[in-house]
């Protein structure tokens, strides 16, 4: 393979994310659970995520302001301020967070520096990665940082241009067959896809992939035997 540059998704492929959000969301749900099921509160809070990304794009805060939205919304407006100050509250909750690295991120990193240029390629809020870099311990491994506002073909193109390299040259690593592997099949770069536990619904793909470009792998560590001969 001609690969020289490795990109890796951060949240759920360096460090846990989703499982925090998801326990979150249970506590948001029990705040309303006088007025709907947790089930239909966790179905209209999706919806709500989903309609206001091009607004807010991904990220902590703009889930924060999702969850007041579908507390409003649920309740036809009665619900009370200090349900809402508790939404704020169990926002803060989350970005303050402490970053847990996934099992085997820093070896792999370690491993693969000298052989490669490493970058992180991950969507969220910038302030709330760039916080979530600078706490994790890892950020010195990698070349470049991008935080990216979506993850389709032409943004991988202009990463892929930035970084000087040609497509069949770049790897991208991550968690999200939609995110993270299928728009960098589609220009003609390589997707490995490490499964974890816990995905956000809005990044669910029902169909399997089939490229010469794809790997499915079991964990991060994983990556060494492809990539070290």
């Amino acid at each position: 393979m001609s690969i020289k540059v490795i990109a890796f998704d951060a949240d759920d492929t360096l460090w846990i994310n989703e499982p925090y959000f998801q326990e979150t969301e249970k506590k948001f749900c029990a705040l309303l659970e006088d007025y709907l099921p947790h089930h239909t509160v966790s179905r209209e809070l999706l919806k709500t995520e989903i309609a206001n990304l091009p607004l807010y794009g991904y990220g902590i805060k703009g889930f924060m302001l999702s969850m007041i939205e579908t507390a409003l919304s649920v309740t036809e407006k009665t619900i009370k301020v200090d349900v809402v100050e508790k939404a704020i509250e169990l926002g803060k909750e989350l970005l303050a967070r402490p970053i847990e690295l996934l099992d085997g991120v820093e070896e792999v990193l370690l491993n693969l520096k000298d052989r490669y240029r490493l970058v992180v390629a991950t969507k969220g809020d910038l302030l709330d990665q760039e916080r979530k870099l600078k706490n994790s311990g890892i950020e010195h491994y990698f070349h470049h940082i991008e935080i990216m506002s979506e993850k389709a073909e032409n943004d991988y193109l202009k990463l892929i241009k930035h970084l000087d390299v040609r497509p069949d040259e770049f790897l991208m690593v991550g968690n999200s067959l939609k995110s993270d592997v299928l728009p960098v099949l589609g220009i003609g770069a390589h997707g490995y896809h490490i499964p974890y536990h816990t995905t956000w619904a809005h990044e669910h793909v029902e169909h399997t992939v089939e490229h010469p470009n794809f790997r499915q792998l079991e964990n991060i560590q994983s990556l060494l035997p492809l990539l070290l001969f």
